[in-house]
């Protein structure tokens, strides 16, 4: 685990080498096909040396959920381990770490009609508008989310509205959708964890600059020439892919589009490192102070 931009997937393969693993992203933009250069995907070359997974399963247009990615991860642990191979489960998406060593909150499942019913009201009201109502209902929701953070206002008003229970109590009741403990064994966790934010700001900036320079924009234009995409989809709502969208619009030159996509990209490995402190029994390390290799070397021999 660790925010964007920390070293992750460098790491793993190191790691997947020395325990003669497979890799499985946990990376909600990473299951997007087309979405290559703004995800980091790894290269043809680098799944070739090491076997991934989870990577490339739907187009842009369509949906993926947490629920989803535990049963995919489940299967993928299953499929590595009867071959004989250790899984690695490498990524910066928090919300599914948690999902498959945990368990899923008991929400119901989404609803076309309720949903099409809120856009609507947004488009005519504003996200502002809903976003208080939801603080009405479901206050605990409603503190932990921007007035413009259309999809999870969304989330919450459509569980208020088919359940009649707000979501911050039902997010509270865990359930296992399946024996995740008994695939997984006891799973060690390890985090690479900055301390120096300033070194790892550094790091987004040149992580993003190359993304730029590989293509970002000429990307996004060739996705949206092949699918019917809207800058509302959750795909296109990732980070980088949001104002390449914008500067495609005209709403973005060349330095805006540089400044709010590291800008975003801070924000995100922010929440990253929140949720990381968050969590117990994790194995540490400064991926910019540390000697990783070392730590590394450590833990196979640990194994």
């Amino acid at each position: 685990m660790g925010p964007t931009a920390s070293g992750k997937s460098a790491l793993a393969l190191e790691l997947a080498k020395h325990f003669d693993g497979e890799i499985i992203s946990v990376d909600s933009a990473q299951v997007y096909r087309g979405m290559d250069i703004g995800t980091a995907k790894p290269d043809a070359e680098t799944r070739a040396s090491v076997p991934h997974h989870l990577l490339d399963l739907i187009d842009p247009t369509e949906p993926y959920s947490a629920a989803r990615f535990v049963r995919d991860a489940l299967v993928a642990v299953r499929d590595i381990r009867t071959r004989g191979k250790r899984p690695l489960l490498v990524g910066g998406t928090m919300l599914y770490f948690k999902a498959l060593l945990e368990g899923l909150s008991a929400l119901p499942a989404a609803n076309e009609t309720v949903r099409a019913e809120l856009d609507a009201r947004a488009a005519s009201d504003g996200w502002p508008v809903l976003h208080a109502e939801l603080a009405s209902v479901d206050p605990v929701a409603a503190a932990r989310l921007k007035p413009t953070d259309a999809q999870r206002i969304q989330r919450a008003l459509e569980v208020w509205q088919l359940t009649g229970v707000p979501l911050s109590q039902l997010q509270g009741q865990r359930q296992g959708l399946q024996r995740t403990d008994e695939t997984l064994g006891s799973p060690l966790c390890l985090a690479l964890l900055p301390n120096d934010r300033k070194m790892l700001h550094e790091a987004i900036a040149q992580r993003f600059d190359g993304m730029l320079a590989k293509g970002l924009v000429t990307e996004l234009r060739t996705l949206r020439s092949r699918y019917p995409l809207t800058p509302s989809m959750p795909s296109m709502r990732c980070v980088g892919y949001r104002q390449a969208w914008t500067y495609l619009d005209g709403g973005h030159d060349e330095a805006a589009l540089r400044a709010t996509g590291i800008a975003a990209t801070r924000q995100l490995a922010k929440r990253q490192i929140t949720w990381l402190r968050s969590m117990s029994n994790l194995l540490t390390a400064d991926p910019f102070t540390e000697d990783v290799n070392t730590w590394a070397q450590t833990l196979v021999a640990r194994a």
